[in-house]
């Protein structure tokens, strides 16, 4: 296999420095490095956000991102982005990867049942994906040993003029 360089060469020693500026968005060199003395104030009170896993429990979700991909045994396989609405963990992300084998079947077709989707065949899938797209859902969430568990309970509806749905303090309502 061979690499091919920002200059267009197939070797490491024919990259050229003056290469690098176009390489990182254009041959303009900026007459200094950006004046970030606005931030200074601010930079001490604020905190720097939680990667840690949303903990077990039942949470509001709108489901921004699903496709289609392969497991590592190369099963296919949901992959799914739920961002929780409401409580204190709004804006956080919740993975749920769904790989699909004749054994895990009715669990997928349970969640796209869940989701309001019923297919003639499970090969027209792909063209349904989008469908799922900005749906609330409430999921639980459960570690079982070192995997995380998400199971879609049921969609939900929410009211139409809200704020962000969920961006607030209240705690979820259930």
């Amino acid at each position: 296999m061979t690499t091919t360089f920002a200059n267009g060469s197939a070797h490491p020693d024919e990259f050229d420095p003056s290469d690098r500026a176009t390489a990182f968005g254009g041959g303009a060199r900026s007459a200094g490095p950006a004046d970030l003395s606005a931030f200074d104030a601010d930079y001490d009170e604020v905190e720097a956000p939680s990667h840690d896993d949303v903990p077990d429990g039942k949470y509001q979700i709108r489901v921004h991102r699903v496709e289609l991909g392969q497991s590592q045994a190369g099963d296919p396989m949901l992959k799914w982005d739920l961002v929780v609405i409401s409580g204190s963990h709004a804006g956080r992300h919740i993975f749920k990867n769904s790989v699909i084998t004749q054994k895990s079947l009715p669990f997928v077709k349970g969640d796209l049942e869940t989701l309001g989707v019923r297919l003639a065949k499970f090969s027209d899938l792909p063209r349904h994906l989008d469908s799922f797209l900005d749906q609330t859902v409430e999921v639980t969430q459960r570690m079982k040993g070192e995997y995380t568990n998400v199971y879609l309970n049921r969609r939900i509806s929410v009211p139409q003029g809200s704020r962000e749905v969920g961006f607030g303090d209240e705690p979820a309502p259930f």
